[in-house]
């Protein structure tokens, strides 16, 4: 009866011993400890400052209502579904279709193309605040002969292809839709802080203006085939009906033509950051001394009891 007694006090007395054996090594490798921990930290300190500063510019947007002035009754829009003329209406398919229209290859290669971002997205390494302009890595562009030097493996070229443009770009940029509001934020992220709020204005101007041309088109083509039709029926009823359509196809053209901000309209402006997005310094440092404590103490526990 004793012995079960004593049994739990000598398993308590082996953990204790346990436990000061195990702080008795720590202690012995104490200065191994300090002097791994201090290494990390100067090596996650020359790291951290190495790393350039990025930029963050954000512009807030509200999806323009399609002002629902084309509800028609059920026997024109059934014979516009029949004559396969799209009468607008959807403001949320529409911001839907102008989101991924926005982040799509075609769009997005198109807007490189326009404003040549080929050198700030896949060339640059960071940025000059006192007389703006981008640091040229040297390895990939060179800025004397301005000829494309990076050394890349076929089917790739020296100089980026619209493809490896768009991916690096779609890096940089972040486009969501709040669903409870359907508010839309664009933001995209570079070193330098100007081309970020240049590059988030002209995505707005240019998607705006991209739907507003697929729209007049559509339009456009709508109306010469009602007109076609028109030309072929003599049933009064008929033509009443697919003049009522040309009518709607017509204020999509004023709208179109008289409306700038024709799927988002902005409701604050991207502006040039003052402040970084990142890196976050002062986190990387506080990790790797975190790092270098955690990886000399098991060290010096390992090497402890691989003595015994």
């Amino acid at each position: 009866m004793s012995e079960n007694i004593n049994a739990p006090q000598t398993a308590a007395a082996d953990d204790e011993i346990d436990l000061r054996e195990l702080f008795s090594a720590i202690w012995q490798g104490k200065w191994i400890i300090i002097a791994t921990t201090f290494v990390f930290a100067v090596a996650s300190v020359i790291y951290a400052l190495s790393l350039p500063n990025i930029y963050k510019s954000e512009a807030l947007l509200a999806p323009v209502n399609a002002e629902a002035g084309l509800n028609l009754p059920g026997q024109l829009g059934g014979l516009a579904a029949l004559a396969g003329v799209n009468l607008g209406g959807g403001s949320g398919d529409k911001t839907t279709l102008a989101i991924e229209v926005l982040k799509s290859r075609d769009f997005i290669g198109r807007f490189i193309e326009k404003y040549d971002l080929f050198i700030p997205v896949m060339a640059a390494e960071g940025w000059h605040m006192g007389s703006d302009t981008l640091k040229i890595d040297s390895d990939i562009y060179n800025t004397d002969t301005s000829e494309w030097v990076r050394k890349v493996k076929a089917p790739f070229q020296p100089k980026p292809s619209v493809q490896e443009t768009y991916t690096e770009f779609m890096k940089l940029l972040s486009v969501s839709q709040d669903k409870t509001s359907g508010m839309v934020k664009l933001s995209v992220q570079h070193y330098s802080p100007i081309l970020a709020k240049e590059w988030v204005d002209n995505l707005v101007k240019e998607i705006n203006e991209d739907l507003r041309q697929r729209e007049l088109n559509e339009a456009q083509r709508s109306i010469a085939y009602l007109n076609e039709q028109i030309a072929q029926t003599n049933l009064a009823d008929a033509r009443a009906m697919l003049f009522s359509l040309i009518e709607e196809q017509t204020k999509t053209l004023m709208l179109a033509n008289v409306r700038s901000e024709y799927v988002f309209k902005t409701v604050d402006p991207a502006v040039v950051a003052e402040k970084k997005a990142k890196p976050a310094r002062a986190l990387i440092c506080i990790l790797g001394v975190m790092l270098g404590g955690m990886l000399s103490v098991l060290f010096v526990l390992i090497r402890y009891f691989s003595k015994k």
